[in-house]
């Protein structure tokens, strides 16, 4: 089998149920999931298996509903069954919750940055807003479950605290913002 079909040569593609122009909203907002969670490999590839391997576990189980997502934001057929599961965004709520308790407390935003990895991570958190900002731009015209967008936008917060997380294993201390007030109260 060959990986080119030569389908896409003028400028459309397949969503799951139609054909479509290759800068539709959908193809948007699937493609940067898709960057987001090629980020996501980026960061577990340079992370210390020593220290992350809980995160790297969680970050893969990412990767595959990331997938999953991306299929969701593909499928406009009539009566689209879905992938993506409140119980995904539970999951990283709990994985927010254990990182913001063993990572010292902050009261102020920090420069990304810290570690490679971390680094990687804050990376992926802002292309996980943008991921949000392209969902929001679909649901402003088409049906897109509520479920997705409370997934990336709790992504988001979650590859902070993983960031924060890996920091503190690593020992790298977070850069504070000096020009901020307490933000997180």
């Amino acid at each position: 089998m060959k990986i080119y079909t030569k389908k896409g040569d003028k400028g459309k593609t397949h969503l799951i149920g139609k054909r479509v122009e290759k800068d539709h909203l959908r193809v948007e907002a699937y493609g940067t999931v898709d960057e987001l969670n090629s980020l996501i490999g980026k960061a577990i590839a340079s992370m210390p298996r020593t220290s992350c391997e809980d995160v790297i576990e969680e970050l893969t189980e990412i990767q595959h509903q990331l997938f999953d997502l991306g299929a969701d934001l593909a499928n406009v057929t009539e009566n689209p069954t879905y992938k993506t599961k409140e119980s995904f965004t539970k999951t990283l709520e709990t994985a927010i919750d254990h990182y913001w308790e063993e990572a010292p407390e902050i009261k102020t935003f920090v420069l990304p940055g810290g570690s490679q990895p971390a680094a990687d991570l804050h990376v992926a958190r802002t292309v996980a807003r943008r991921s949000e900002r392209r969902i929001i731009s679909v649901m402003q015209q088409e049906e897109v479950p509520a479920a997705i967008l409370q997934y990336v936008n709790r992504l988001s917060d979650y590859l902070f605290a993983a960031a924060r997380v890996v920091n503190f294993r690593e020992g790298q201390k977070d850069i504070l913002y000096r020009s901020n007030s307490d933000v997180f109260k």
